[in-house]
C-alpha cells in the first residue's frame, strides 16, 4: 500500500473534520439552505403522495370499475407531479448554485492561504499538485454539493418516508424490508472504506500526471534539444498507467459495490412481491394497497440504489476536502507577528546581518551560512562575490525574509526582521533577479507589477531609464503586447531590462540585485549599467556579481566562501588581502 493510501486511511474524525471544509464554507448562504430544505422536503412528500394516488387509481378506479373515481385519482396525480417539477426546480436550481460559490470561495481561500506559504514549504510540494487541488479536487467538491449530497438527502428523505409508509400498508411486509436494510448496508460499508483510501490515491495519481505536463511543458526547449521526447512519453506512460490502474480498482470496488446492492435489494422485492401476491389472493390486503407498497417498497430499493452510487461521490469527495483542509490548515512559516514593531519613516536604509547561521529545511547539511556578519550603510553600495553556493543569494532570501535564521538578526532600519511585518520589509526593497520573473501578461502589467498603481506615463519613463523603451516599441502593440508564458516572445536581455524597469517603477530604498546584467551583450549591459548607476544613487544596494567588473566600481565588495565573508575591502585592496577574490579575479582578468 503506497504511503498515499495509508494517509488516506485516518480515523472518523478526521473525516469528518475534512467534510465539515463543505459546510463551513456553506454557512454564510444558510437562507438558501433554507429554501432549498423546503424545497427538499415538499419534492419528497409529493412522491410519497403519489403512492397514494396510484392507490386510489387501483382500488376507486380499476379495481371499483368507477370512470370519475379513475379520473380524479389521475388529476390528484397530476398536480402532484406539476407540485413536484416546481419544486424540484427550485432545489436543483439552489444546490447547483450552491455548489458553484462554494468552489469559487474555497479556490480563493486556498489560493490565498498558498500566496502566504514560505519558499521552505515550496521546496517540498509541487506546483503541478497545486494546480491539481486548485482544478480537479475543487471540481469534485462542487460535484459533491451540487449533485452527490443533493440526491443522497433526497434519496435518504424519500427513503425514510417509504418505510413509514409501508408501515401503514402492511406491517409484516415492511418486517421483511427491515430486514434487507442491514444487509444492504453491509457491502456499502465494506465497499465504500476500500473505495476511499484508492479515491485519495488516484487523486494523488492524477495530480502526478499535472506534474509530469507542467515540467515537460515549462522546459519543452530542453526536451527537444536533447532529443528526450521518447523518454518523457516513456515516464509520462508509466505515470498515466499507474493512475489508469489505481483508477480500475477503485472503479472495481464502487461497480461491486452497486451490482451487491442491486442484487440484494431487488432480489428482496422480488421475495415480497412473492409473499404480497398471497396475500392479496387470501385478501388479507387491497390490490391497491400492494400497488402502494411496491411503489413504496421501488423507492426504498432505489433510495438504497442511489446511496450506493453516491457513496463513492462522497467519498472522492471526502479525500477531495481533506487535501484542500491540509492546505487551509497548514500556516506559514513566515507571518507578521502579533504586536508587529514598525519600520521607522522614512525609510533609513540601514541593512545588518550578526553572525547569522543558516540552513535550508530541504538540505540542512552544510548550512548556507555560517555566522556571517555584514553590516551596509545607508545609501552604500556593496557587491558580494565568491563561488557558487557560497551564500550570496542565500543573503537576499533573508532580508526579503523568506526565511528566518536559525542563528543571529537580521536588521532593517535596526529592526529584528522577525519582530516586523514580512510585508513592511518587503515593500522597502526592489529585487531584480537573475532568471528575471516575466509573466503571461503585457509589458505594461509587467512593469507595473511592483507598482500597480502607477500610471502610464510613469511605467514609460521606467522603461525608457532602464533602456528598454527603444525594443517595447518595436512590439507589435508597445506597451499593450502579450508577452506570452514566462515571457517567451522576449529574449533573454529583453526580459532582464523589463525586470530592472520594474523595479525602477518599484522607487524603493533598498535594492537587491542578482546579477543583474547577467543576460545583456555587451551594448545593452553598458546601457543598463548606466540606468542602475542613476538608481543606485542615494539607495542602499547589494549586488551579487560573478563579474568582476560589474563591481569593480562598488564602496566595498564582501567575498563570501562557505558561508561566512572570508574579505571585504575594494577592488584593489582585495587583490592583494584575499587569496580567493585573487584568484577570480585572475581568472576574469587574466592578470
Amino acid at each position: 500500500m503506497t504511503n498515499e493510501v495509508a494517509t488516506a486511511d485516518r480515523s472518523g474524525l478526521d473525516r469528518l473534520r475534512s467534510l465539515s471544509l463543505i459546510a463551513q464554507y456553506a454557512r454564510p448562504y444558510r437562507t438558501r439552505l433554507i429554501v432549498f430544505t423546503i424545497a427538499l422536503f415538499i419534492g419528497a412528500a409529493c412522491f410519497l403522495v403519489l403512492g397514494q394516488g396510484l392507490k386510489l387509481a387501483v382500488d376507486k378506479g380499476f379495481a371499483a370499475g368507477d370512470p370519475k373515481g379513475l379520473d380524479r385519482a389521475l388529476v390528484f396525480l397530476l398536480v402532484v407531479v406539476v407540485i413536484s417539477a416546481a419544486v424540484t426546480y427550485v432545489r436543483f436550481y439552489l444546490i447547483s448554485w450552491l455548489g458553484e460559490r462554494i468552489v469559487a470561495d474555497v479556490r480563493r481561500a486556498v489560493f490565498s492561504r498558498v500566496l502566504t506559504l514560505s519558499p521552505a514549504w515550496f521546496e517540498s510540494t509541487r506546483t503541478g499538485e497545486m494546480v491539481s487541488r486548485l482544478t480537479t479536487d475543487t471540481a469534485l467538491i462542487e460535484q459533491v454539493v451540487g449533485t452527490s449530497v443533493s440526491m443522497a438527502l433526497r434519496q435518504g428523505l424519500m427513503g425514510l418516508g417509504a418505510l413509514v409508509m409501508l408501515a401503514i400498508t402492511s406491517l409484516k411486509l415492511t418486517a421483511l424490508v427491515l430486514l434487507l436494510v442491514p444487509i444492504v448496508m453491509g457491502p456499502i460499508v465494506v465497499f465504500g472504506r476500500r473505495v476511499r483510501k484508492l479515491s485519495r490515491a488516484s487523486q494523488d495519481r492524477v495530480a502526478d500526471i499535472g506534474v509530469h505536463i507542467d515540467e515537460t511543458l515549462h522546459e519543452i526547449r530542453t526536451v527537444q534539444a536533447y532529443g528526450h521526447e521518447a523518454e518523457d512519453r516513456r515516464s509520462f506512460g508509466a505515470t498515466i498507467e499507474a493512475a489508469f490502474d489505481t483508477a480500475r480498482r477503485r472503479i472495481g470496488m464502487r461497480a461491486g459495490l452497486v451490482a451487491s446492492v442491486i442484487l440484494l435489494v431487488f432480489g428482496g422485492i422480488g421475495v415480497i412481491l412473492w409473499i404480497g401476491g398471497h396475500d392479496v389472493m387470501a385478501g388479507r390486503i387491497t390490490p391497491g394497497e400492494l400497488s402502494a407498497f411496491v411503489f413504496y417498497a421501488a423507492m426504498v430499493a432505489g433510495a438504497a440504489g442511489a446511496v450506493s452510487e453516491v457513496v463513492g461521490d462522497l467519498q472522492r469527495g471526502a479525500g477531495a476536502a481533506e487535501r484542500l483542509a491540509e492546505i487551509l490548515a497548514t500556516e506559514p512559516d513566515i507571518a507578521a507577528p502579533t504586536d508587529p514593531i514598525p519600520l521607522p519613516v522614512p525609510s533609513i536604509g540601514r541593512v545588518e546581518l550578526e553572525a547569522v547561521g543558516f540552513a535550508y529545511p530541504s538540505r540542512p547539511v552544510p548550512p548556507a551560512l555560517d555566522r556571517l556578519t555584514l553590516r551596509v550603510e545607508p545609501g552604500e553600495r556593496v557587491a558580494l562575490v565568491g563561488p557558487s553556493g557560497a551564500g550570496k543569494s542565500t543573503v537576499f532570501q533573508l532580508l526579503l525574509r523568506f526565511y528566518d535564521p536559525q542563528e543571529g538578526v537580521v536588521r532593517l532600519d535596526g529592526v529584528d526582521l522577525r519582530r516586523a511585518d514580512p510585508a513592511a520589509v518587503r515593500a522597502r526593497m526592489a529585487l531584480v533577479p537573475q532568471e528575471p520573473a516575466i509573466f503571461a501578461a503585457s509589458v505594461r502589467e509587467n512593469v507595473r507589477y511592483g507598482r500597480p498603481d502607477a500610471d502610464d506615463a510613469a511605467v514609460e519613463a521606467a522603461c525608457d531609464a532602464a533602456f528598454a523603451r527603444a525594443f517595447v516599441e518595436e512590439l507589435p502593440e508597445r506597451y499593450d503586447t502579450f508577452l506570452g508564458e514566462r515571457g517567451v516572445r522576449l529574449s533573454g536581455g529583453q526580459r532582464q531590462r523589463l525586470a530592472i524597469a520594474r523595479a525602477i517603477l518599484a522607487d524603493r530604498p533598498v535594492l537587491l540585485l542578482d546579477e543583474a546584467t547577467s543576460a545583456l551583450d555587451a551594448e545593452s549591459e553598458r546601457m543598463v549599467q548606466m540606468a542602475l548607476e542613476r538608481l543606485m544613487r542615494g539607495r542602499t544596494s547589494l549586488v551579487i556579481a560573478h563579474r568582476l567588473a560589474t563591481v569593480k566600481n562598488a564602496d566595498r565588495i564582501a567575498v563570501v566562501d562557505g558561508g561566512r565573508i572570508v574579505g571585504v575591502g575594494t577592488h584593489e585592496s582585495l587583490l592583494g588581502s584575499s587569496p580567493l577574490y585573487a584568484r577570480l579575479a585572475q581568472l576574469q582578468f587574466g592578470n
